[in-house]
């Protein structure tokens, strides 16, 4: 489905939110050697997924709102973990919670709409849905591992296992963007090689981590007993 320039206008900004996030946040880590999570990433990504909220809707691609929907909530979790709340209006916060209902709300308004724009979309058949769906799930599902691993944690981290799956994922997603010809999707997921990367920095962190125990374990042997 061809949409106006203005739409994927509003896509190419979502999408350049969420690249400018992890340009910051790979360029912190190669500063730090090892994976930083700085509060720019959060804040980014809150502000990128409601623009690509609305990208979604205007496209009437259910796929990117329903990967969308998989981490926003988690996004705001980081956010409040990091304090970034503390000093801001709660006015802000609310709306800022509610914006994914009222979306899906105006999505949902014209249900029978719905179904022949979102789910019956010419443009868009069952099977590249559902793969779409998955691309974005898979992608998206990394934010739910994050989650669940800086739960235990007690803090805000991004380990390796988010970035392993953000790599399946957007090669998924640049899949399905290419057969949907939604070259903002293709575009968008530039970020995938920063995402190599920061597996790359992981490795070569947990390596020195490794070599630098082994040397002072033989400097001193007592160290290990």
């Amino acid at each position: 489905m061809d949409s106006p320039f203005w739409v994927y206008l509003v896509g190419l900004v979502g999408m350049a939110l969420y690249g400018v996030r992890i340009l910051i946040q790979w360029y912190l880590s190669e500063k730090a050697q090892k994976i930083v999570n700085p509060a720019s990433y959060w804040v980014m990504s809150s502000v990128g997924a409601m623009v690509l909220y609305i990208y979604g809707w205007l496209r009437q691609d259910f796929s990117i709102i329903f990967g969308e929907s998989v981490g926003y909530y988690i996004y705001m979790w980081n956010l409040w973990m990091m304090g970034m709340y503390k000093k801001c209006p709660r006015i802000l916060i609310i709306l800022q919670a509610l914006f994914p209902v009222v979306i899906i709300g105006l999505m949902l308004s014209d249900f029978e709409a719905f179904v022949h724009g979102f789910l019956h979309n010419d443009a868009v058949p069952p099977a590249l849905l559902a793969f779409g769906m998955l691309g974005q799930f898979t992608y998206e599902i990394r934010s739910v591992y994050q989650l669940v691993y800086s739960y235990r944690k007690k803090m805000s981290v991004l380990p390796l296992g988010h970035w392993v799956l953000a790599v399946i994922g957007s090669v998924m997603i640049i899949t399905y963007g290419l057969i949907r010809h939604d070259w903002v999707l293709v575009i968008g997921q530039f970020a995938v090689v920063f995402s190599v990367r920061n597996i790359m920095l992981h490795f070569a962190y947990t390596h020195r981590c490794r070599k630098q125990a082994a040397k002072q374990k033989n400097a001193d042997p007592q160290a290990g007993i």
